[in-house]
């Protein structure tokens, strides 16, 4: 089980956090790009769309006659075929938004973590406490936590941490979002990810349960087998009466 310091806000190391195996393990690419692909068509606004030939401007009546004219037949202005008619099959409004599996995005959430710990790009603090809301304040805490680009802050859902939210929101290339909310796109966008102690253990918790049945219980033999292997083994019988002959 691989373990990440903890600071505080100091940048000074106050303490270790484990990290689960099957959480900060192998990274599937291909579930990220599907992941950040649906999250980016839910962000498509659709408000594209053309004038069909019952919403334009302009009069109905025949031109002219249908016949003996020497010219082609037509019935209105509106005509698709004329300069400022209608459209057709022109867009519409839409949503782009489409069903994603909630177990893949999970899997994708985990895939964003481990990518993040493997690239050396995720910090814990212990918590985010702020004396008073002052932006320069906060960017020296960011300055001694050495992040010198964009930074995705997640705090505790319950947490209202009010001085957290009045500090970073001046501050560019930032953004602050509650571990409820966090999605594999955000992990990926932002260079660097500083997660609050309880908003990483909570997330941990969660992503553990998502597991499927068969990846928890490997998970359970794996941990009894390394504290089986750490424990010191007991002598037996037989053992014990050599040692005193």
């Amino acid at each position: 089980m691989a373990t990440i310091d903890i600071h505080n806000l100091s940048g000074a190391k106050v303490g270790t956090f484990d990290l689960a195996d099957e959480i900060f393990g192998a990274v599937n690419e291909d579930l990220l790009w599907e992941a950040v692909k649906h999250y980016r068509a839910g962000q498509h606004r659709g408000t594209h769309a053309t004038k069909a030939r019952w919403q334009v401007s302009g009069s109905g009546k025949k031109l002219w006659k249908q016949k003996g004219t020497g010219r082609a037949r037509i019935g209105s202005i509106r005509s698709p075929l004329w300069r400022h008619g209608g459209t057709v099959h022109g867009p519409v409004p839409r949503s782009y938004d489409y069903a994603f599996p909630r177990k893949k995005l999970l899997g994708a959430l985990r895939s964003a973590l481990a990518a993040k710990f493997a690239d050396g790009k995720l910090t814990i603090v212990n918590a985010f406490e702020l004396k008073d809301a002052k932006t320069k304040a906060f960017r020296e805490a960011l300055d001694a936590l050495k992040v010198e680009s964009t930074v995705l802050i997640v705090e505790s859902p319950n947490a209202a941490n009010r001085n957290l939210e009045l500090s970073s929101r001046n501050i560019k290339g930032l953004e602050l979002v509650p571990g409820n909310e966090v999605h594999p796109y955000h992990l990926l966008r932002y260079d660097r990810v500083i997660f609050s102690h309880p908003a990483i253990e909570k997330l941990q918790i969660t992503l553990k349960d998502s597991l499927p049945k068969r990846h928890r219980q490997a998970a359970k033999e794996d941990e009894g087998a390394k504290k089986a292997s750490a424990a010191p083994r007991k002598r037996t019988r037989h053992e014990k009466a050599a040692e005193v002959a």
